[in-house]
């Protein structure tokens, strides 16, 4: 995608051939800066503190985290703390693992002379593997969009998602964002809803960069408005991402997403999850199972904004001396998706649905 005409990736490798430099989007909207990572340790402190953020993107930051890694140390037992390391920055989005996991396939019966060059080689690969099925999630996405665009007979498609699940959550593209961008691109009118998505407004802060920098007419609603905009017929459907699906179709995405799926149902609009193969996680049978992140209470009761003399300042923003809770994610039923939108087409969104996508994934 482009920033001021300049078209990057949210991860890349460095001149020097060995680090990488990525997107600071703590930092976004209000400066954009690119930061270098230089070590593993360098990789986990910008997954945890959300310099790098969304499933597919941890997942590509944490392998060129492990093959700097193995830079360093190719033992075995180097390359198991580094994956154990890694892996601990964020439980809920299964693609780190997904991604480590992969790094440890491609490193493992190589002679350790060789594991460098087979690490970064495996690294880039994954991060290719997701631009292009992320391109694909757009394809199919897409067609949904175009489909209800002939109904509307010119009037824009309206469409609400939540949280970031656009190219800065990927390597490119994005998930839920791809079949906009691809609709857009077409020629398709459309108007996207964005979420704020408290508490750290990934909404209102990157995805709303992401749609204005790429000339998508949106507006950005408080959390709870995606009801009342449903009730009143404004939105023709609702797609966003996840960071983990159960083998069931239950989804784990950013906390809030429930609620959206519950006023979509009530109110009949279509609710599409937009997801890659590595976010299924087929290890588990339904969504109660997936671990929920709780991150800091500072997320909560306070929030960075940007002053009239161009000033960027974190404030307090909740009542002193209360405590906050947050999770950081929540599950939404697969009874109240419509379907997923894979890089192999759209299914619904139960355990029959995405076999018929996934067949090797059948058990024996």
């Amino acid at each position: 995608m482009k920033i001021n005409g300049k078209p990057y990736r949210t991860i890349w490798l460095a001149p020097d051939g060995w680090s990488v430099e990525v997107i600071d989007q703590t930092r976004l909207p209000h400066e954009f800066s690119v930061i270098p990572l230089r070590s593993m340790d360098d990789a986990a402190r910008a997954i945890l503190s959300m310099q790098v953020r969304g499933a597919p993107l941890i997942g590509a930051t944490a392998a060129y985290g492990l093959a700097m890694a193995i830079r360093e140390d190719a033992s075995d037992e180097a390359i198991d703390r580094a994956v154990a390391h890694l892996a601990k920055q964020r439980p809920t989005a299964i693609n780190l693992r997904w991604a480590l996991d992969e790094m440890r396939r491609a490193v493992q019966n190589q002679p350790r002379e060789e594991r460098v060059a087979a690490a970064y080689e495996r690294a880039a690969l994954i991060c290719d593997d997701d631009v292009e099925t992320c391109r694909l999630i757009g394809e199919h996405g897409r067609k949904l969009i175009m489909d209800i665009a002939r109904k509307k007979a010119g009037a824009p498609v309206e469409v609400l998602t939540h949280c970031n699940a656009g190219w800065l959550a990927c390597v490119d593209w994005g998930t839920a964002t791809s079949p906009i961008y691809q609709a857009h691109d077409a020629g398709v009118p459309l108007h996207v809803w964005v979420d704020e998505t408290r508490p750290r407004n990934q909404g209102a802060a990157l995805t709303a960069y992401e749609l204005g920098s790429h000339g998508v007419p949106h507006t950005i609603v408080v959390d709870n408005a995606g009801g009342h905009l449903m009730q009143h017929g404004r939105v023709d459907l609702c797609i966003v991402g996840t960071d983990r699906v159960a083998a069931n179709g239950d989804v784990a995405n950013k906390i809030g997403t429930y609620l959206k799926a519950l006023a979509a149902k009530d109110n009949n609009v279509p609710f599409y999850v937009a997801l890659p193969h590595s976010t299924i996680d087929w290890t588990l049978s339904e969504g109660m199972s997936i671990p929920i992140e709780e991150r800091s209470a500072d997320e909560v009761l306070k929030m960075p904004g940007r002053l009239p003399d161009g000033s960027v300042v974190t404030v307090e923003i909740a009542a002193p001396g209360s405590p906050a809770g947050n999770p950081a994610f929540d599950v939404t039923p697969a009874r109240l998706i419509t379907g997923f939108i894979t890089e192999r087409g759209v299914c619904p969104a139960t355990r029959e649905g995405l076999l018929s996508l996934y067949p090797e994934r059948a058990p024996d």
